[in-house]
This record gives structure tokens, sequence and C-alpha cells, in this order.
């Protein structure tokens, strides 16, 4: 399969009143056509700041390092200034799910005339057929009377409703890579098997890559094909969905994996992971997981081992300092 992104050593900083604080540290990630990634994380993470940098959608005080590379067709669009290049890219090779819908509708414009609008910016169609795919890619994620919701404004539709208009919006572009941050938390269980099938089904017809953020493992085992663990802004652990669910190295990995509930024994207690994700302000030197490491090593416990990834396994990679204490 052809590789459709490629991160290379990606740093996400912002200027803020507090000082530089850094979000992101050394990612390089990788998609190729038809292929889910999946990242996982505590909120905190860096999975949408990743996210958005790839389509420069972070605020004006971000800073990304001179050598890092975020690599589209061939192109490092980390460095596309002008708004040409942008929009090539932002809803037309690469269209993105948001996280709270509510805030990517404009309030003054009906739904249907926003996903018209942007059709028509990426896409050599009359307005008529812009309308049409419209109307049938929001009867594909579950809305009914599409008519009467095509003409209503987002204030208007419930919660649930508002995030499939989105997830509608950013489908019926076609794009070759599809940016998901949380894309089902607000919908009912019937509703995001619905959806969650509608995704794979348009993967699947247009091999589309995907980057699947979502803190539900449920859901990243049934969607993805690689996962990618993220601490602090550093991704701690990666590889296939099978290899990481079920042979975890990194003790981070484990702890996600842990605090799910039993099923088999609903009354056995939950297993959180001790203590809280450091304030950027605060992070820690070297492992940025040596805080809530349940059995750190000498040297990590110090700080003294900096976060780098090691190939334990055959496209299983772990950061070093995890490795030798998971």
């Amino acid at each position: 399969m052809n590789e459709l992104l490629k991160i290379n050593n990606l740093d996400v900083q912002f200027d803020t009143d507090e000082g530089r604080i850094t979000a992101v540290e050394n990612v390089s990630l990788s998609v190729k056509q038809g292929e889910v990634l999946g990242i996982v994380g505590e909120s905190g993470s860096g999975k949408s700041v990743t996210a958005k940098a790839i389509m420069q959608l972070n605020p004006g005080n971000t800073i990304y390092n001179e050598d890092a590379e975020v690599i589209i067709d061939g192109e490092n669009v980390i460095k596309f200034t002008s708004k040409e290049d942008l929009k090539k890219i932002r809803g037309g090779k690469v269209s993105m799910i948001f996280q709270e819908p509510m805030a990517s509708f404009a309030p003054a414009i009906k739904i249907g005339d926003q996903m018209v609008e942007q059709l028509l910016l990426h896409k050599n169609i009359k307005k008529e057929e812009a309308k049409s795919i419209s109307l049938d890619m929001l009867t594909r994620v579950g809305i009914t009377d599409t008519e009467k919701r095509f003409n209503q404004y987002a204030f208007e539709l419930s919660g649930g409703m508002r995030q499939r208009a989105m997830i509608a919006m950013a489908l019926s572009t076609m794009p070759k890579l599809l940016l998901a941050d949380e894309p089902t938390t607000a919908l009912d269980v019937t509703i995001q098997a619905q959806v969650l099938k509608l995704m794979k089904d348009i993967i699947k017809e247009y091999k589309m890559g995907v980057i699947f953020i979502t803190h539900d493992l449920g859901v990243i085992a049934q969607t993805a094909d690689q996962i990618a663990v993220m601490y602090l802004g550093c991704v701690v652990e990666k590889g296939s969905v099978n290899e990481i669910l079920k042979n975890p190295k990194h003790p981070y990995t484990k702890g996600l994996i842990a605090a799910l509930p039993d099923v088999n024994n609903l009354d056995a207690p939950l297993k959180p992971i001790p203590g809280n994700i450091p304030s950027p302000l605060d992070r820690p030197t070297g492992c940025v997981f040596r805080t809530r490491c349940p059995h750190p090593t000498k040297e990590g416990k110090e700080g003294k081992i900096d976060m780098k990834l090691v190939e334990v396994e055959p496209g299983h990679w772990v950061d070093q300092c995890g490795a030798k204490c998971g």
C-alpha cells in the first residue's frame, strides 16, 4: 500500500504568558492508503494537537521545530504558508471530524449551505450535485428527514445529530486522509456502530487513510490496523493493533488496558493508573512517564534515560525506558 502520510520528528510548542509549553515532542508516525491508525492516551497526551498540526489548525502562538516533516503527496505541508497551498489540504486532501461540532459549524449558516460550499470549493461540480451528495451522506450517517435537517442551523440539532452532520461533512469530499478526533463520543451505541461501519465501508471503497483519536480501546480494537499510544506529547509505544493489545510492553499501555472493566467479573474494582498526568509546565526530564511508573528502573526514576523508541519485535516499537521497566 502507498504511504499517504509521514510525520517525522514533530515538535509542537505554544508561547503562553506562563512561558513556552511543549505539547508534542519528537513524534514520528505514518499512515498508508486504506489503513487506520488509532491514537490513544489520556486527555493532555497531545493527540489532538498532533492531528491539527497536519492541517496547520493549531493557534497562532504555535511553534514547530525546523526539522519537522509532515509529508503528504511528497510535500512537507508543515512549511505551507499561502492560503492556496493550505486550501489543498484543508478539506481537500485531508478532512477532520472535530471533537466538538458546535464549535466547528458556523452558527449563522445552515448546515446544508456549509456542506455545499465546501464541496464547491474542493470539487469541480455544480451546486445541484453538491446538494445531492450532501443529502446522501447525511442519510448514510443515520440522519432522518434529511431535507429538513439540511435547511436547519447547528443549534437546532441535538448533540448527537450535530456530530453525525459533522461526520457527513468531513466524509462528503472523499479526502485521501481523514482525521477523526473522538468522532463517536456524543453518539449512542446503536448510532456509533452504524457510523463506524460507514467509515469502514468508505475507507475500503475509496482506499482512504484514517487517523482515529479516541479514549475507547474497544473502538480501536474494532477499527484500527495500527496503534500509537501517546503520553504527555510523546509516542511511548506503537505497532499493529493485535500486537499492542495482546502483548503490550510499556507500563502505560498495560495500565490503559488494565483500567478497562472486566465484563466477566463486573464486581471487580476498576484499576486506574496511579497519579495524574503532569502539567506541561512541569514536564519531567528523561522519561515522561517516570513519575507514574509502577516499576521504574533506577536510571529511569532519576530521569537519566531519554525518550527514544526501540524496535523490540518486528513492527513493534516501545520507548526504551518503558521497555526496560515494563
